[in-house]
């Protein structure tokens, strides 16, 4: 019985007693379980079915005191794979699980709501993708992490019931707006963030009930609507405040400094407007304070100057347009100063001086003037990095600069310093970045500099250095970009210059550096861009320059080289860019250039190179400029050139090429200029060639071609230049020759062995300059047509066959010497025959029988003049009164020309009288009026002939104050010969009156009226598209450099802006307004009155009172980028003021261009951002580092741009600037004032991110590995970096 009684207890005990060894048993079940559904999880080998007893020493587990399972921690351990096979019943007492930064994906299962004991969730930085309803029922959750991951969908509302929560991240994931309408209020959370997720609409309103909150992150999602007023007084114990980079509007809430506790308060990248609350300086506690990149505007308050704690400030990109308040330097504390890109005046105040703690201070992009203290140096002995470029800042570099040993980073490009770089900056043993770019600094780059052993960034150009490259150079054996380009440094380069082993980009062009390059430079280094262009360099490029094969670019043009090239070009398959013309290099080019896949221009012109053409270059599928012109090359074209689809400029002019063109080149669709001339090809011009309908020039003159020419060329209706001269065509000029409507350079056909007539359609070539048909065997009368050609200025038909009268019409039928070998020509020209009343050639027989025809006709003549002796008194009554008034108008003229200065200028072929354009408008009356100005009226006058032409009446005199006859003379002498301008893109001029102190401009209509009004209007949205607006812009550059460069002597327009350019009914533009024009001798300028509309004016128009053409290419800069940026560029002229040419930028391309269009694409970007750089150089700020106007047009024309992958993703290339030999231009590696590198989110779908991501990067992918990485909130703001391509340097 008692035995009995026992086992009855022992069993009992067995039943009811928690047997902790069966739930450790369950559990390692579960886990082995959720084991074996994971992809090779190496991190658990320590989980294994043999020693399941031993749970509690498993990886990752943890057991409270009875062998419970309470924790599961296994961050970082590479698993792979999802939660559905974890059974989270079997761990009833799990407090703590930690799954972060693995590979699991999936879905956060219901099932985890089992976990009812669960106080720490933490999944982030995985691949879920969902989160279940569910986990609102943990009730004793406290930390909820499930940051970086793809979860998607709304935020569940549910989490709003988890009564303990004290901190959630949900931040960086793809969640959307929730139903906030059914969120309950969250009194314990302390800390929330939502940031980089796809939230919009306005502030989530449940927010303002989570009254305890501490920290709230919204940052990096498109939020939208104001910041709400309430935040001040609901959430009263908040300190962390981040909402950057959203779309915030309105102004910033004053309530905030209600927030008592507040010490990070983040606003940065909205669209804040209203300017810096004042109260923000009663913030006691702020420690960081980010405004930027918002258009608040306004001055900065001097109340900050109270914010004791501040620490960081960053209010760059701000639109703050004040001075720097003294009051900031109260900041004692204050360590990171980020004010760049701004409108910022004035100095540096001495109390900045008291600001021991500064480590970053940035300041770049503003109008600040003044020099650099030398106490402000002293005394930031910690600064890590100082910026202070593209500012007016003035005087010597300070030998304080020196002093603080620590720094890292030093920018003082784009500024006005002087004088010599102080030896002090070789103190600087830890700098790694130093720019001293686009000064004006002179005298010898100091040997100290060798001292920087860590510095990877040394830019010193354009300046005025001169001496020699210090050998000491060879010390800074980190360094891996050099560019001294642009100063007057002589002598070589030094030997050690090869010491430096990681040497990447090297740039010395545009100096006078002579002897030769060292014979090992680039053996040891992965060089990426080398340019030794425009100096005095001998000898042979150094045979292993491209031994690492990493080459890119490569310009050594304008030198003195000779020997062969470097035969390790051969298999550089990463090169870009080549530029070798102008040297005297040897050899055979097929030795030297193979295959290379990312070549995009090749220039090897002007040199001595030998061999042929191989097949191979068919391969180099992304070339667009090739010029191998005036070497020695022979053998034939290969028909694989056809296939480089992307070629747009090839010359191959002046070698020994040999055979016919081949058919295939009529693929090149994009190809604009072609020039095969003086070489010994033959056979017939191919066809084919009338396939490439974007050719502008062709020239195969100097050649053997024969048959005829073919018809199909008539198709090429953008051909602007057709030279087939000195070959041995024959047959008749094919009359589709005159359908090329856009022929304006040249039509040469001379030297030929052509035969039969002029096509008489050839007076259709309304815009061509120059024609020669001489030297053919070409026959019968020239037509008279042709006399209506008024752009024509030089003409030959000599030796030919012609008959008949010469035309009459400009200039250019003139010439006694156009016609010379036609012996039946005649007309009234010395060296000619006069002509017979028939038009031929008289002299020659006298009989009877034409004595008897003579007096025949007199007989007929004297009769039909008797019958219309009637006829002609009837004539002659109607137009008395008409010839009467006329005469009466030309003598009150002539009358006032001798009293009152009056005067009349009027064109040669005039075909209208001033007297009919007063007759058309009723003598200018109001009805005819079009326009009106300060300048006075346009009135349109339609004449009785059909023509309709624009008058612009000008008040001569205000004052009554007389003119010179000196003056007036002058302005006469300009007027005529202005009215003798023919250009395509000029309006014509037809004549000048001026009477009774108004003067009277005659212009020919334009139908559309100004590009201003076309470009602000409804057109300027839709037909205005990019197409023809790069149309436009070529245009008015093709004029400029008519008038600046063609016309004899040059004029000057004065005053080119959106509103004096016209256009025509296909939106071809056409320059106006020549009545502030100025004649100019070469390099003389006495016009004394500031000329030009306001935001045109050439800035050193203010101080000089000189008016050059560079003051017209300035203007047009402007222009140019007003018509891609469909608004002034004012805001753009002033945050770059001076233009040059580094790179990056701190906003993407695509949106500084007019918006109402769709951003171009393919060719046509690329052409849109070249035409963006051309405009930036125009308008630098010095004159004489401006293009001409006719480089500028050449360029436009051959659209030869630096290789842009991404053309409108990143734009970072930097405005072209002047080279110093022979005047040439452009070089691209001058600097652009105040570009930043662009702001590139991190994407979205990339799964390393920060923490919160508030400094995003530049893009580093499409951006030149010279860029200094630049942060939005940070002073680490762009440098000015080595060039990329420049047109005649890189």
């Amino acid at each position: 019985m008692t035995t009995g009684i026992l086992l009855l207890l022992l069993l009992s005990f067995f039943l009811h007693f928690p047997n902790s060894h069966q739930a450790a048993a369950t559990a390692a079940d579960a886990l082995l379980q959720w084991k074996s559904t994971l992809i090779n999880p190496a991190a658990l080998s320590s989980w294994s079915p043999s020693n399941s007893s031993s749970i509690c020493r498993w990886r990752g587990v943890s057991c409270n005191s009875a062998g419970e399972l309470t924790a599961l921690s296994l961050p970082d351990s590479s698993l792979n794979g999802t939660l559905d096979g974890l059974n989270f019943a079997a761990f009833p007492s799990l407090a703590q699980l930690n799954l972060n930064s693995n590979l699991l994906s999936g879905s956060i299962p219901a099932g985890i709501s089992a976990l009812s004991n669960l106080t720490s969730l933490d999944l982030s930085s995985n691949s879920f993708v969902s989160i279940s309803p569910a986990i609102g029922n943990l009730s004793e959750l406290i930390d909820l992490n499930l940051y970086n991951n793809n979860l998607t969908g709304s935020i569940p509302y549910q989490l709003s019931h988890l009564p303990k929560v004290l901190h959630v991240d949900l931040g960086s994931n793809y969640l959307i707006n929730p139903d906030y309408a059914r969120f309950q209020a969250m009194p314990s959370l302390l800390n929330l963030s939502l940031t980089l997720n796809y939230l919009d609409q306005g502030f989530p309103g449940f927010i303002l009930n989570c009254t305890n909150l501490i920290y709230l992150d919204l940052s990096q999602n498109n939020l939208s609507g104001p910041i709400p007023d309430s935040i001040g007084t609901k959430l009263v114990n908040l300190q962390h405040l981040i909402l950057t980079m959203n779309s915030f509007q309105g102004k910033i809430p004053v309530s905030l400094a209600n927030l008592a506790g507040l010490r990070e308060l983040r606003l940065g990248s909205n669209f804040l407007t209203g300017g810096i609350p004042p109260v923000i300086g009663s913030i006691s506690n702020l420690q960081i304070l980010e405004l930027y990149n918002n258009s608040l505007g306004g001055s900065i308050p001097s109340s900050l100057g109270r914010l004791g704690k501040l620490e960081r400030i960053a209010l760059n990109l701000a639109k703050l347009n004040s001075t720097l308040p003294s009051e900031l330097g109260m900041c004692r504390s204050l360590s990171f100063f980020e004010l760049s890109q701004n409108q910022l005046t004035g100095g540096l105040p001495p109390s900045f001086s008291n600001l021991t703690n500064m480590m970053f201070f940035g300041i770049s992009g503003n109008s600040l003037s003044g020099e650099i203290a030398p106490d402000l140096l002293a005394n930031w002995i910690q600064l890590v990095s100082f910026q202070v470029q593209s500012n007016h800042f003035s005087g010597n570099i300070p030998a304080e600069i020196g002093l603080p040993t620590n720094m890292t980073v030093l920018f003082l490009f784009n500024n006005y310093f002087t004088g010599e770089i102080p030896r002090e900056i070789g103190d600087l043993i830890n700098l790694q970045e130093l720019d001293l770019s686009v000064n004006a600094l002179t005298g010898q780059i100091p040997k100290s500099i060798g001292n920087l052993k860590n510095l990877t960034t040394l830019s010193l150009f354009y300046n005025m250095l001169n001496g020699t490259i210090p050998a000491e150079i060879g010390n800074m054996t980190a360094l891996m970009y050099l560019d001294i380009n642009t100063n007057q440094l002589e002598g070589g380069l030094p030997s050690t210059i090869t010491q430096i082993k990681y040497l990447n980009l090297f740039s010395v062009f545009t100096n006078n550096l002579s002897g030769e390059i060292p014979a090992d430079f680039g053996r040891d280094s992965p060089l990426t861009t080398v340019s030794f262009s425009n100096n005095s360099f001998s000898g042979i490029l150094p045979p292993e320059l491209c031994r690492s094969l990493t080459l890119e670019n490569l310009t050594a043009n304008n030198n003195n080289f000779s020997g062969h090239l470097p035969s390790c070009l051969l298999n550089c398959t990463a090169l870009k860019r080549v530029r070798l013309e102008g040297n005297q290099f040897v050899g055979d080019i097929t030795e030297v250039f193979g295959v290379h896949p990312q070549l995009d221009y090749l220039d090897l012109s002007g040199n001595q190179l030998t061999g042929t053409l191989s097949p191979d270059w068919g391969q180099c599928q992304t070339l667009t400029f090739l010029d191998i012109s005036g070497n020695s090359i022979s053998g034939s074209i290969p028909a694989a050139l056809g296939k480089i689809n992307n070629l747009r400029d090839i010359n191959l002019a002046s070698n020994f090429l040999t055979g016919a063109i081949p058919g295939e080149l009529g693929n090149l669709s994009l190809l604009f200029k072609l020039n095969f001339s003086n070489n010994l090809l033959s056979g017939m011009i191919p066809y084919q060639i009338s396939n490439i309908g974007r050719l502008e020039y062709l020239d195969l003159s100097g050649n053997r071609f024969s048959g005829e020419i073919p018809a199909d060329l008539g198709n090429l209706d953008r051909l602007l230049l057709l030279k087939l001269d000195d070959n041995d065509l024959f047959g008749t000029i094919p009359y589709q020759l005159g359908n090329l409507g856009a022929l304006q350079i040249l039509l040469d056909l001379s030297r030929n062995s052509l035969s039969g007539s002029i096509p008489s359609n050839f007076a259709k070539l309304t815009a061509l300059v120059g024609l020669n048909l001489s030297h053919n065997f070409l026959t019968g009368v020239i037509p008279r047509q042709l006399s209506g050609m008024l752009s024509l200025t030089k003409v030959d038909f000599s030796y030919n066959n012609f008959t008949g009268s010469i035309p009459v019409g400009v200039d250019a039928f003139l010439n006694s010497s156009s016609y010379v070998g036609n012996s039946l020509l005649c007309g009234n020209l010395t060296g000619l025959l006069a002509c017979d009343d028939q038009g031929s050639v008289s002299g020659g027989r006298s009989n009877k029988s034409s004595n008897h025809k003579k007096l025949i006709l007199a007989v007929v003549i004297s009769t039909a003049s008797l019958l219309l002796l009637a006829i002609a008194a009837a004539i002659a009554v109607f137009v008395h009164r008409k010839k009467e008034a006329e005469q009466r108008e030309i003598r009150s003229i002539t009358e006032e020309k001798k009293n009152s200065q009056s005067s009349l200028i009027w064109e040669r072929e005039g075909k209208f009288t001033f007297y009919d354009i007063m007759n058309a408008t009723d003598n200018f009356a109001q009805v005819y009026r079009i326009g009106e100005g300060g300048f006075g009226s346009v009135y349109k006058a339609e004449l009785s002939i059909g023509q309709v032409v624009a008058v612009k009446r000008l008040h001569m005199v205000d004052t009554g104050d007389s003119i010179s006859d000196l003056s007036r003379k002058s302005f006469e002498s300009e007027i005529r010969a202005l009215t003798e301008v023919r250009h395509r893109n000029i309006v014509k001029l037809h004549g000048y009156c001026s009477k009774n102190g108004l003067m009277y401009l005659v212009y020919e209509y334009m139908e559309r009226g100004s590009l201003g009004k076309v470009l602000y209007g409804e057109e300027g949205g839709n037909k205005l598209d990019w197409a023809r607006r790069v149309k436009v812009i070529q245009g008015v550059a093709h004029a400029l450099a008519y008038l600046h460069h063609d016309c004899n002597p040059p004029i000057v327009h004065r005053d080119i802006s959106v509103n004096n350019i016209l256009l025509e009914a296909e939106f071809e533009p056409r320059i106006s307004d020549f009545g502030t024009a100025r004649l100019l001798d070469s390099g003389e300028s006495n016009w004394t009155a500031v000329a030009g509309s306001y935001g045109y004016i050439a800035p050193e128009l203010a101080y000089t009172m000189k008016v050059t053409d560079k003051c017209d290419v300035y203007s047009f800069g402007v222009v140019t980028l007003e018509v891609m940026m469909g608004k002034h560029p004012g805001d753009l002229i002033a945050a770059l003021p001076l233009l040059s040419g580094a790179e990056g930028k701190e906003i993407l391309v695509k949106d500084m261009l007019d918006q109402r269009l769709v951003p171009p694409t393919g060719q046509l970007a690329e052409e849109v951002v070249f035409i963006f750089k051309i405009a930036l150089g125009c308008t630098r700020t010095e004159p004489e580092t401006r293009p001409t106007m006719r480089f500028v047009a050449q360029e436009l024309a051959a659209r030869t741009q630096a290789y842009l992958p991404e053309p409108l993703q990143c734009f970072f290339g930097k405005s072209p600037g002047p080279e110093k030999l022979g005047g040439r231009w452009p070089a691209e590696s001058k600097k652009m004032a105040g570009e930043t590198v662009p702001m590139v989110l991190p994407a979205r779908r990339n799964k390393v991110r920060s923490l919160i991501a508030l400094e995003p990067g530049p893009c580093l992918e499409q951006m030149p590995p010279d860029r200094s990485v630049s942060i939005t909130a940070s002073p680490f703001h762009p440098r000015a970096a080595p060039a990329t391509a420049a047109p005649n340097e890189v």
